[in-house]
């Protein structure tokens, strides 16, 4: 399915009219044939002469950046791991002292019960006595 070709009686113009036109048309057909992401590519390619040196830049300048992240986001990551395994050990530390002074409180408590235990019984003797 060809397109016919449009036609235009154009009246004699200066040669810089022509060339106008001509720019004028091609950009209309641009913009209805290619979509604005290919219409940027093409736009692209005139300004280099089409040899694709700016797309390769491009495409350096986005691997570059893509590494410098992933890395920037690697140490990130790795200093938060970091961090959360010194809290790990920080907190187990604290929770042994906390369970050591309590198991030398439960002796304490056992050994106050014990005399307690022992006053009780005398104090009971000592009233029978009496």
């Amino acid at each position: 399915m060809e397109r016919p070709a449009l036609e235009f009686n154009l009246p004699d113009t200066h040669e810089e009219g022509k060339l106008y036109v001509v720019d004028s048309l091609n950009n209309l057909n641009k913009l209805n044939v290619c979509p604005a992401e290919s219409q940027r590519s093409l736009d692209e390619e005139e300004n280099t002469g089409g040899t694709g040196e700016s797309m390769a830049g491009i495409n350096a300048r986005n691997q570059c950046l893509f590494f410098v992240t992933f890395i920037l986001t690697l140490t990130i990551s790795l200093a938060l791991v970091s961090f959360v395994i010194f809290l790990i050990f920080q907190t187990r530390n604290e929770v042994d002292q906390i369970s050591s002074r309590l198991l030398s409180e439960k002796k304490n408590i056992e050994e106050l019960k014990k005399l307690n235990n022992i006053i009780l019984k005398h104090l009971n003797q000592s009233r029978i006595k009496e």
